[in-house]
């Protein structure tokens, strides 16, 4: 049973890897995090906080359509073009395929965000050039440029000689050589002298990527359970109203929540995606805990398992065939 669902993941991983809707987000993502700090020089006094809220609100967005694209694109499209049939016409539960799913889906997510996150802290640890005689970081950029033309060379290597997919290769290379490029500025300063203690990279951006990614995941999940019963469009409109709704769920449940049985109901139903943003956090100049981490991680992993468990009843008597 393992064996199958392990099976599933990873032909959803390597499907969505090579959809093009998938790099496609991926670079746009990466072009505004390599703009943000231009856009963020134009405020008076807080340059680098905007820089990190423009930052984390496009690794939130990118991980949001990522999630909705490529749910559509593993479940609905299966179930349109009729080869899901080849697949349950196997010993294969239903619950399984769905499980299956999204653990491809999140895979596929958490190297996209793993990608934006490394491109975000070198954004941020570039910064902002506040005045004209500020000088770049070069390690970065060179570091960033050195990850970049390694990835664009390795991957056209690959798909000239074994044909691997360019967009595929592209992306887990990426992943590879930004690793290496975030581990060599880790040591190395703006001075380029070997200075750990100064290396410009805070706890606090990782906190938050983190706890961003937890509320993609929900995103995933959500997104797996409307491909079960709609198209790429309404899945994507009813993802889209989640995760507005989900953005101001203190706003519009949870100040009525005790006097009105409506607001306590859509405080439970609609994920509360505010816990997973800490942009006040930022301009109050405050840390993020270690125990709020794995208080929203338990957060997610409840309101994921719902979500999978009401996808899977609703797969159950959906006509495939």
């Amino acid at each position: 049973m393992l064996l199958r669902l392990l099976t599933i993941a990873k032909n959803t991983v390597l499907e969505t890897l090579r959809q093009p809707i998938y790099i496609i987000i991926i670079l746009s993502a990466l072009l505004l995090l390599l703009l943000a700090p231009s856009i963020s020089m134009y405020t008076l006094d807080e340059d680098v906080k905007l820089l990190r809220e423009l930052a984390f609100s496009t690794l939130f967005l990118a991980g949001l359509f990522i999630a909705v694209f490529t749910a559509t694109g593993a479940v609905t499209e299966e179930i349109e073009t009729g080869t899901i049939t080849t697949v349950l016409s196997k010993p294969i539960p239903r619950s399984l395929f769905i499980f299956g799913k999204f653990l491809g889906v999140a895979g596929t997510v958490i190297l996209a965000h793993y990608l934006l996150t490394a491109a975000m802290l070198m954004a941020v640890r570039h910064g902002v050039l506040e005045t004209a005689s500020d000088e770049p970081d070069w390690p970065v950029i060179a570091a960033a440029t050195a990850a970049g033309l390694a990835t664009i060379l390795i991957s056209a290597v690959l798909n000239y000689f074994y044909e691997w997919n360019f967009s595929a290769s592209a992306i887990v290379t990426g992943a590879i050589f930004a690793s290496v490029s975030l581990l060599f500025l880790v040591f190395v300063d703006r001075d380029w002298k070997v200075n750990p203690s100064q290396n410009g990279f805070h706890i606090f951006d990782i906190y938050a990527s983190v706890l961003l990614l937890f509320a993609i995941l929900i995103m995933v999940a959500l997104a797996v359970l409307f491909s079960t019963r709609m198209n790429v469009i309404f899945t994507l409109l009813c993802c889209v109203g989640f995760f507005l709704l989900g953005l101001i769920s203190d706003w519009v449940f949870g100040r009525f929540a005790d006097d009105y049985f409506w607001a306590k109901i859509g405080s439970v139903l609609i994920p509360n995606l505010q816990t997973f943003w800490v942009s006040d956090a930022i301009y109050e100049e405050r840390e993020v805990p270690l125990d709020y981490i794995f208080m929203g991680f338990y957060y997610a992993v409840l309101y994921i398992s719902g979500i999978l468990f009401a996808a899977i009843a609703l797969f159950q008597k959906r006509q495939v065939g």
